[in-house]
């Protein structure tokens, strides 16, 4: 039996499979699309929503303060090493399916159902938190053009307990109080409905909603730099190499998503060129971004006042920075474009994490680990329709009725964990197949992986211990669905039988 849960499905297998009729997936996408769905899936949440708590700290780890910008180019290193090897992967097996499809082609089947179910974690899980932070920004929005919505619309029931009066005020069917979060869900809904019609739609959204927020970031730093205060870059690093560490492990929320590209590796026209551009491109252009907006940030507002605000407004913190600057012409207004950018970057991160864990489902049940329903393709569209629709019920029902206090930790820890499988499962192919075709070859091997295998467990080790034992209790949930279910009906068992 041991040998059955390792056993590893031939890489030409994958490629043929991929180009099977009845599972074959629409090549629309170029360089640029792939790159625009990159930067789409990287820039959003995290750099609108994370930094703030990033350099002040909070009760349970110390800030980076002004330090923040190493602790997003310590990031972006360890990042860049488990880009190359993701771009490797992607270059050889142009498969959907990324970490899941790589660690079944190199590590064997049970690592590679553990890998596919944590990828759950940081898509669907993960597109949870980002729906009810889309809400939230959404709401404030719309209020400043004087369109109230209700808190029982706008609110999971979790946070609703904690504001007086807002239970008791909200409709009661039968005694029970309707509160929900109709937003969360409508955002999800709207998205699914776009994945289902096409990936050329998709993509031409999401390229659209990246030029924009691309924009909205130059504006707060074309705005921002002129009241930059140099003497609030001092002291640089105010708690040392700890802070800048825990500063690290939150912003890598900031850097989630250049491997989502990897799951749209069927639908690339030139999969060994462009995917290898998309993936290291869109990182290069985050981290030059993330660093201009970090060094902007901290010097305009004080670490010593930042420390002092409240969480939520640390929540905000592009818009703290403006309000602290005090605009005196035009603020309010300014204020509000930031506001806006921040709600399209929230919907492009949506659509492209939305668009990554279907086609993971998808590659999933073409390999018989789940139901065969899982991977149809739309016989107009050619898209996954079923698991598209699926992952949208489950996040948006979800996003409406919960509050996602520590997704943002558990989403790091299970994406850290994807990455250094990655890195471990290049050295393995290098020595397993070392003449096998490669578009796109990671540079000093074994050195780069290792690096990057280091590099990820360090950013891990800077994450509270609670969230490990979520992450162990979620690992054993998908351990049983396997042994009741995958094991079973995995179509390489049957097929050896």
């Amino acid at each position: 039996m041991f040998n059955q849960l390792f056993k590893r499905k031939a890489l030409d297998e994958m490629i043929k499979e991929g180009e099977e009729p009845e599972h074959q997936l629409k090549r629309a996408l170029g360089a640029f699309d792939v790159t625009m769905l990159g930067v789409g899936a990287i820039i959003g949440a995290g750099i609108f929503a994370t930094i703030g708590t990033a350099a002040a700290g909070d009760l349970s780890r110390p800030g980076a303060g002004p330090a923040l910008i190493v602790s997003f180019i310590f990031t972006a290193v360890a990042c860049g090493f488990a880009a190359l090897c993701y771009a490797e992967f992607a270059a050889m097996v142009p498969i959907s399916g990324s970490a899941y499809t790589y660690a079944y082609g190199t590590l064997g089947e049970v690592i590679a159902w553990i890998i596919g179910w944590d990828l759950i974690i940081e898509y669907a899980v993960g597109n949870v938190a980002v729906a009810i932070s889309w809400a939230n920004y959404f709401k404030t929005l719309v209020a400043g053009f004087g369109i109230i919505i209700p808190d029982w619309l706008s609110t999971d029931i979790r946070t609703a307990e904690k504001i007086p009066g807002l239970i008791a005020n909200a409709p009661h069917i039968f005694g029970i109080p309707i509160v929900f979060n109709i937003l969360a869900f409508g955002i999800v809904a709207l998205i699914t409905i776009v994945l289902v019609i096409g990936i050329r739609e998709s993509s031409r959204m999401n390229t659209f909603m990246v030029l924009i927020k691309l924009a909205v970031l130059g504006f707060f730093i074309f705005v921002g730099v002129h009241y930059v205060k140099p003497a609030n870059w001092t002291p640089f690093a105010p708690n040392g190499w700890a802070g800048i560490q825990a500063g690290a492990a939150i912003v890598f929320f900031a850097y989630i998503g250049f491997d989502a590209v990897s799951t749209v590796a069927e639908e690339v026209r030139n999969p060994k060129r462009d995917l290898p551009i998309g993936i290291i491109g869109s990182l290069i252009i985050s981290t030059i971004i993330y660093i201009l907006v970090a060094g902007i940030f901290t010097g305009i507002i004080p670490y010593k006042v930042l420390v002092q605000t409240l969480a939520t407004s640390q929540a905000e913190p592009l818009t703290l920075a403006l309000q602290y600057a005090n605009i005196e012409k035009w603020g309010n207004l300014v204020v509000g474009i930031v506001a806006f950018g921040s709600v399209v970057a929230h919907t492009a991160v949506l659509l492209v994490f939305q668009l990554g864990q279907p086609r993971i489902f998808f590659s999933m049940a073409r390999d018989g680990l789940l139901p065969q329903s899982f991977a149809k393709v739309h016989p107009k569209f050619r898209t996954p329709h079923v698991t598209t629709i699926f992952t949208g019920i489950a996040v948006g029902v979800t996003a409406m009725f919960t509050s996602i206090d520590e997704m943002v930790d558990l989403t790091n820890i299970g994406t850290l964990f994807a990455f250094i499988l990655v890195c471990i499962g290049i050295v393995i192919m290098r020595k397993r197949e070392p003449n096998r075709p490669r578009g796109f070859k990671t540079p000093w091997v074994p050195l780069i992986p290792i690096l990057g295998v280091f590099s990820c467990m360090y950013l891990m080790l800077g994450l509270p211990w609670i969230t490990w034992v979520r992450f162990g209790g979620w690992l054993v949930i998908g351990l049983v669905i396997y042994f009741l279910y995958g094991y079973h009906r995995s179509k390489l068992r049957t097929a050896q039988k």
